[in-house]
């Protein structure tokens, strides 16, 4: 792959070589990829495949043994200040919101990027006030972090992130263990980031949310990038899918197992809606033509 394939990338991987001490096996190896600016993408892939490793290195955590990244064009530099700027701009938020809360209560953690960085006292409260509204944790602002669930530690984690103000929003499974509504909540905050100008990119386990969510999804297996595309492309490569042990999204399966004169002409769906009433018009004509 061709990372310079995309016309308006804001993070790049050129032949990113990188392993862990302690092993000869790559976690990266010869990692190609480009982010294109303003999407929600998905990042695919069994554990392993070097998806947090991916992570780290754009936040700069990691350096590359070899090759290159580069942030909106220009390579990233591992000098002090020049990391404190990228890490301001690429907000990661952890699977395990455990990881990364470290203070007692939302009002404090979230207010704690800013105040680390020097911010003033007013804009410190300004800018947490507004977060915690925009993220719904208003009135939990001064509750113990310990007494909110799983859902409210992972939206406290992202609103942590979110009042840096990043132009890249990295998230590691945020939907694992939530239920339905806390899940839907959170897919529903992720829009209202993206339309705010922030690129986000999603990694899952989760093929239908990776189908249904993501306008770019990119599939990783054993430190490389063997996928990239809008989904219906990147889900079109069935062999490469089933070859490396992941499956197809159900909406796709559901649409394939239909007869091809139901699907002739028409693009797959990618809702569960949008399937509902494409099946429904396409029987339609089929009756009114017998």
């Amino acid at each position: 792959m061709n990372p310079n394939q995309n016309p308006n990338p804001i993070l790049e991987l050129a032949d990113v070589v990188y392993s862990y001490p302690g092993t000869d096996n790559k976690a990266l190896d010869r990692l190609s990829l480009a982010l294109p600016a303003g999407r929600q993408i998905a990042l695919c892939g069994h554990n392993g495949s070097g998806k947090s490793t991916f992570f780290l290195h754009a936040v700069g955590i990691h350096r590359p043994q070899s090759g290159t990244v580069r942030w909106k064009g220009a390579p990233v530099s591992y000098k002090r200040k020049e990391l404190l700027e990228l890490r301001r701009q690429v907000g990661l938020v952890f699977q395990d919101p455990e990881q990364q809360l470290i203070l007692g209560t939302p009002y404090e953690d979230v207010s704690y990027g800013l105040r680390n960085a020097g911010v003033p006292e007013p804009e410190i409260r300004a800018r947490t006030g507004a977060v915690l509204e925009r993220m719904g944790l208003e009135d939990l602002a001064h509750t113990p972090i310990h007494h909110l669930s799983l859902g409210q530690k992972k939206r406290v984690t992202l609103a942590g992130v979110l009042v840096l103000e990043p132009s890249l929003l990295l998230l590691d499974e945020p939907t694992a263990y939530l239920d339905r509504a806390s899940e839907r909540l959170l897919l529903d905050e992720l829009a209202d980031i993206r339309r705010s100008g922030v690129t986000v990119v999603m990694a899952t386990h989760d093929m239908d949310l990776a189908y249904t969510w993501a306008d770019q999804v990119l599939v990783m297996d054993k430190g490389a990038c063997l996928l990239q595309g809008p989904p219906a492309q990147v889900f079109a490569e069935t062999e490469t899918i089933g070859r490396i042990g992941l499956e197809l999204p159900l909406l796709l399966r559901l649409w394939q197992s239909l007869p091809r004169e139901l699907r002739e002409g028409a693009d797959p769906p990618r809702s569960a809606d949008a399937f509902g009433e494409l099946l429904a018009a396409r029987l339609q004509a089929a009756a009114s033509r017998s």
